[in-house]
């Protein structure tokens, strides 16, 4: 009887130790209203996305629901309408994982749209593949896609006052690395059948949205706009959506367990977008709506500008 109890208790108390640390949440309780702003977030038809764009809209923000699938796009803005009673979000279509369907989306929205107050680069995936350009899904989409996305709305953004670009990251940037040598190769930083490649593959895109998002500070210093990246907690959501059947059904017992709801994992992204005063830490990592200290690799200055000038040249940019 003992050592079942003493088993149970040491359960109960990792768990708890999980919950407070890693699977931990916050709240973010600023009163800023949006009334009269334009807001773009990139997959807000489902998970953080979504909860993000719903309590924008709430506050009165023109949202852009920046997605591939229209169908999907347009039940989210049903939802969102119906809770917020906003008539003001609606529906781009935006391919993350083809630089042709960005261009095209960021050519349509400066035509239609005379301002872009909040860029949310929300959208990211796990799994194998190309995309339509051939690099590596996570890579492609995780990265390379919201890289060209920014970099051709910056000016329409710098044309405002206090414009904010917030980058979703993740604490798995910690495990990710950058071979330049196999991406200007291969077109991809890993890939391959078994979980643990998706794993690697999606930790070296975090790093990569973390470097961006540090070099990205660097050059707008002595602009009105600011950008923050995210790591949102973990958090249940559409994810894994790519990985195959076996895997999630390991996952979805400790998703359901552990990992926060999407509501939850979007208040820090909230935070960085809304929070007032918060301009002198453009560049930084938050989570729980905190700024946090991030390891040298995610703040290695010569890395993250060779990845900025090798994005440039892959997005064609330059």
């Amino acid at each position: 009887m003992l050592p079942l109890l003493a088993t149970a208790g040491v359960v109960v108390a990792v768990y708890v130790l999980l919950v407070k640390t890693i699977f931990r949440g916050s709240k973010f309780k600023g009163k800023a209203v949006m009334v009269g702003k334009t807001v773009i977030i990139t997959g807000g038809n489902t998970g953080i996305g979504k909860a993000t764009a719903l309590e924008l809209a709430r506050r009165g923000a023109r949202v852009i629901l920046a997605c591939r699938n229209q169908e999907k796009a347009e039940s989210a803005i049903n939802d969102i309408k119906r809770e917020t009673g906003s008539t003001v979000v609606v529906f781009m279509k935006l391919d993350l994982g083809s630089l042709k369907s960005v261009r095209s989306f960021t050519e349509t929205f400066l035509k239609k749209e005379a301002r872009l107050d909040l860029l949310i680069n929300n959208a990211g995936l796990v799994g194998d593949g190309r995309t339509a350009d051939g690099f590596g899904v996570g890579f492609g989409v995780n990265h390379l896609g919201h890289f060209l996305l920014t970099c051709l709305l910056l000016d329409r953004m710098k044309e405002g006052i206090g414009g904010r670009i917030v980058t979703l990251g993740s604490m798995a940037y910690r495990w990710g690395n950058i071979d330049f040598d196999s991406l200007n190769t291969n077109k991809h930083l890993g890939t391959g059948r078994y979980s643990w490649q998706f794993f690697n593959a999606y930790c070296n895109s975090k790093l990569c949205n973390v470097l961006f998002n540090h070099e990205l500070a660097k050059r707008l210093k002595g602009t009105a706009v600011t950008c923050y990246i995210v790591h949102p907690g973990v958090v249940k959501t559409e994810l894994s959506r790519n990985c195959s059947l076996w895997q999630r059904f390991f996952i979805e017992p400790i998703a359901s367990l552990l990992f926060l709801d999407p509501e939850s994992g979007a208040q820090t992204s909230l935070y960085c977008a809304l929070q007032e005063g918060i301009e002198h830490l453009s560049g930084c990592y938050f989570f729980c709506c905190e700024p946090q200290e991030v390891v040298p690799k995610g703040k290695d200055d010569a890395v993250a500008k060779k990845l900025w000038e090798v994005s440039e040249r892959l997005s064609g940019l330059c």
